[in-house]
């Protein structure tokens, strides 16, 4: 064991769990050696650590970092991580970090005006691809509304890569507030729908521009879609009626990067 580190307690190891099951609001749960490199690079406050008495030299590494930031780390055996974590094959190190909070200014502090939209998209693996996704395609933020997946919960953050502790969103936004939004910063909403009636290749995504991608089964809300401007489909071949969200999401992000590159 680490001998200048703490032995982590029964209670700083079940409170560690309730974060994890997302029963401490303020808090998020990251583990493993590539996410809490991501964490602490974004500088988000970290509030305790921690790791297996076997932490690797990576791991050592990492741990300076934190410990020089003031972060309390604590050591466990590493059959006690693998049945806090997450994951089926733990990596030794875990932390507990405040949930990071966006606001509205925050993603138009840089200048973008492409941003996605998320209508009750429940996968933790497509929220966390689709954040990704966004952030290399160059979206400025995301918006979720209520019902989507947890964007900080952890098996999001493992899909996401790091990216959704750059990525600003808005959670649990409403119908009302989107509207809102729509008119303050005057921006095109355009939803992906099968039906659609705009190929997403003839859109003009170098305007300003929300697009909004619905949940897994049902698509984007009627009411929602009642109220966009174009609702938008991707041609394919016969016998395929649909793609993954994620994928029809990278297909339309991607194209306008290409438009605007090309502008």
């Amino acid at each position: 064991m680490l001998p200048h580190f703490q032995t982590a307690s029964k209670e700083q190891l079940k409170h560690a769990r309730r974060v994890r099951e997302g029963r401490e609001c303020d808090l998020i749960f990251v583990e493993g050696l590539r996410l809490v490199e991501e964490c602490q690079r974004s500088g988000l406050m970290i509030e305790r650590c921690f790791v297996s008495t076997s932490a690797n030299e990576r791991a050592q590494s990492l741990l300076t970092q934190l410990g020089n930031r003031g972060v309390p780390i604590f050591t466990a055996e590493q059959h006690v991580l693998e049945s806090l974590g997450d994951t089926v094959q733990s990596q030794g190190i875990i932390v507990i970090a405040q949930r990071p909070q966006f606001t509205q200014a925050d993603l138009f502090q840089t200048g973008h005006s492409l941003f996605l939209g998320l209508d009750r998209v429940q996968d933790p693996g497509n929220m966390g691809t689709l954040i990704r996704t966004a952030e290399a395609a160059g979206v400025g933020g995301l918006v979720a509304l209520g019902g989507s997946a947890d964007v900080f919960s952890p098996k999001v953050l493992r899909s996401s890569m790091g990216s959704a502790f750059r990525l600003p969103v808005l959670a649990d936004v409403t119908l009302e507030h989107l509207l809102n939004l729509r008119s303050e910063r005057s921006l095109k909403i355009v939803a992906a729908a099968g039906d659609g009636t705009v190929d997403y290749a003839d859109y003009d995504w170098r305007q300003p521009t929300l697009l909004i991608l619905g949940n897994e089964a049902q698509g984007v809300d009627a009411q929602l879609l009642a109220q966009c401007d174009a609702s938008l489909r991707i041609p394919m071949a016969q016998n395929v009626e649909s793609l993954n969200v994620a994928t029809a999401g990278a297909v339309m992000l991607f194209e306008a990067a290409r438009q605007r590159r090309g502008r």
